[in-house]
Formats: C-alpha cells, structure tokens, sequence
C-alpha cells in the first residue's frame, strides 16, 4: 500500500492533501498497490468518507485521547506505529509546513531518507522523483532510496482529480503515545478579528507592493476586494514598511495562494512573491513599468497607474 497522511486543522481538511493523493494514486497504480490515507486524531473521523471520491481505498483514524490538536511529535510517532503495523512500499505528506515537519520527524524515527516538494515520481527499487528547489526557481531530479521511500508532494503544483472508490473501508487505530510525544503542541489561537475573506482560501486576492504607495493607498484596493468577494494580501516590502501585517504577505515567507484571480497592484514581482502566487489561474498585473517581472509573467497586463486603475474599474462594477 501507498499511505497518505491527510493534513487537517481539528477536523477541517487541507485541500492540498487532495493534491498529495493524485500522486499517491500514481505511485500506487505504478506499485499495483492501493492507496490509503492516515488520519490522526477522533476529530478528523468525519473526513473519511469523502476521501473515496478521491481514489482511497482504505482510511485509517488514528486515535489517542491527547490527539485533539496538531503536535508534530506524536503525529510523528502515530504514523511511524501504523507503518510498522501495515508495512506500506511508501509515506506521503502535503509539502506544508506541517507536511514537511511530520515526515521529518518519521525520517529520523526510522533512520531513512526524505525527499521534500515532490512533483513527479517514477517507481522502481530507487525512486526517481522530480521536486521543486529554491523557491520554485529550479526543479531537481533525484533519486529516494530506502526499502520504505518517505515524501511530501510541491503544495499547488498538482491538480485535484477524483477517481471514486465504491467500497472502501474505514478502520481505527490506538496508538500507543507517552506524555513526551506531546511536549509541542498547539495549545491556544490568536486569530485576527476579522469577518474577511481568508487569504489562503480566498478564489480573487488584489495585491499590493510598493507602489501603492502608503498604508493608506491599500483603500482602494480593500474596497475592490469587497466588491468582489476576495481577500487583500501584499508584497513582502509592504509588510516590511508596515502598511499591511504579515499574515497579509504573499510568497515563499508568507501564503501560498491559489485563486481563480490574483490582481497584482504595483509589485515589481521578485522571485519570492511569485512563489506566493503562481499557482493562481489568472494573474492580471497593474504596473507603470511595462519591464516588471510580474508584467512580463501576467496572463494579463494592464499599464497604468493604479490609483487611476482601479478607480476606473471600482465605478465600472458599481454601475
């Protein structure tokens, strides 16, 4: 069997691990095995049964009575219990922050090799596995060794496809985790106040960089976002200078976004922000410079000033 372990936030799914399961099923047919996703904690049992649209044929709820929340060692030490249990040919993960410290942590429990932001995998005795590098900047051919291969899947780099599994089967499994399995774990939340849209979520962001201006020029970019039902999100130079918090930031240090539009206001389109965005559909660039990185790489570019621009545009959606 493949393994896939499902990233989720007391219960809420991470889309990406649909992403990581288009993979699986890959690696599986390759390995003529089946696919069969981990899901850690009681709280994440009600996700199982739409995961056999998505090609699982087995979900397996890992159980304990501290696993309420995200801790990265005993999550760690779960999956390493199962694997012992179901000797799978592979491990899988998202490529999130979360995804990548979880198998790190499985890697070093069982002395074997990871291979990080992964896009392609062939099979074999060794897997040759294409995966991303520097931001995104380079792919990289590699080759993962180790009876049982351990990787996490490049975050919006895969589509999502279904491939429906009629009878699959959900099991339980108790692990067996001490009180130092849990020495970090997530214990409270310090949420924005905020009714907005999600960043990360959000199907139409408009971002700003250092053209906007001032802290105060963000105005009319809020209030195209309003209009349209999306978030605001900002260059990293933006949060630097304070005029927007980091949990605005879009790029390789902040999120990661995948809209069906992405408005970028201003930003010149360094390397890093291009990170954040590029698995947006569309991308329309609003710059003075014709010559920016991010005019160049748009699917649509408009020349202009955008406190001109989007004025325009606000009056031309209010009617």
């Amino acid at each position: 069997m493949i393994i896939g372990i499902i990233e989720h936030d007391r219960g809420k799914l991470n889309s990406q691990s649909l992403e990581m399961l288009t993979l699986a099923r890959e690696v599986a047919a390759s390995e003529g095995v089946a696919v069969t996703a981990v899901l850690i904690g009681q709280n994440a049992a009600s996700l199982a049964d739409s995961l056999a649209t998505y090609g699982v044929n087995r979900a397996i709820v890992v159980t304990h009575d501290q696993l309420d929340d995200y801790a990265p060692e005993a999550w760690a030490e779960a999956v390493v219990q199962v694997a012992a249990a179901e000797s799978p040919k592979a491990i899988m993960a998202t490529g999130t922050e979360r995804g990548n410290e979880v198998m790190a942590h499985v890697a070093a429990r069982l002395d074997l090799p990871m291979a990080a932001n992964v896009t392609r995998v062939a099979t074999g005795d060794l897997y040759e596995v294409t995966r991303v590098r520097w931001g995104g900047s380079l792919l990289e051919e590699a080759r993962l060794p180790g009876e049982l291969k351990l990787l996490t899947v490049a975050p919006l780099t895969l589509p999502v496809s279904e491939a429906p599994v009629p009878d699959m089967t959900v099991t339980t499994f108790a692990a067996e985790l001490s009180n130092k399995a849990f020495r970090v774990r997530v214990t409270g939340r310090e949420l924005p106040e905020s009714d907005k849209v999600s960043l990360a979520e959000a199907r139409l962001v408009v971002g700003g960089g250092r053209g906007v201006g001032s802290a105060e020029g963000f105005t009319v970019l809020e209030e195209l976002a309003d209009l349209l039902g999306g978030a605001v999100g900002g260059s990293r130079v933006v949060t630097n200078l304070g005029w927007r918090p980091h949990a605005d930031q879009v790029g390789q240090t902040g999120t990661r976004i995948a809209p069906d539009l992405y408005i970028a206001c201003g930003i010149s389109g360094a390397i890093q922000h291009w990170v954040g965005c590029k698995g947006a559909k569309k991308i329309l660039a609003i710059n003075t410079d014709p010559e920016a990185p991010m005019m160049t790489k748009a699917d649509y570019a408009v020349i202009g000033d955008l406190h001109e621009v989007l004025p325009a545009l606000i009056a031309e959606l209010k009617g």
